[in-house]
């Protein structure tokens, strides 16, 4: 997998999350550790809104450091963010308190409406 599909994927599971009800400004840097999908974006929900996009972010609250296959499991929620830290598959830096609300941001799925 090349950083570009991976990139387009996870963009794509976190473009499916609600956030119309996170009322505080979120960062979020990935720093993807591989030596071919490897790379960095971010993630941010400002006013209500979700951005996702392939660049670093300085203003972060958090940065995020692992494997794509584990970035993957969590988006999934097949990995917890706190186990996969605590099991040393995820590193952390920043704003403790932000970073656990990227749990919150992946269990909000949009309701799809038909």
């Amino acid at each position: 997998m090349t950083y570009a599909e991976f990139f387009s994927e996870m963009k794509g599971k976190f473009m499916a999350a609600d956030v119309s009800d996170i009322d505080e400004h979120l960062a979020y840097q990935f720093n993807i550790e591989d030596e071919e999908a490897g790379g960095i974006f971010y993630v941010e929900v400002k006013d209500g809104e979700l951005h996702v996009e392939p660049y670093e972010y300085y203003d972060r609250d958090a940065i995020f450091v692992a494997t794509p296959e584990t970035f993957l499991k969590i988006a999934d929620n097949k990995l917890d963010p706190v186990l996969a830290f605590t099991t040393q598959k995820l590193r952390v830096e920043g704003n403790i308190e932000k970073a656990l609300r990227l749990k919150d941001l992946i269990a909000k799925k949009k309701n799809k409406k038909k």
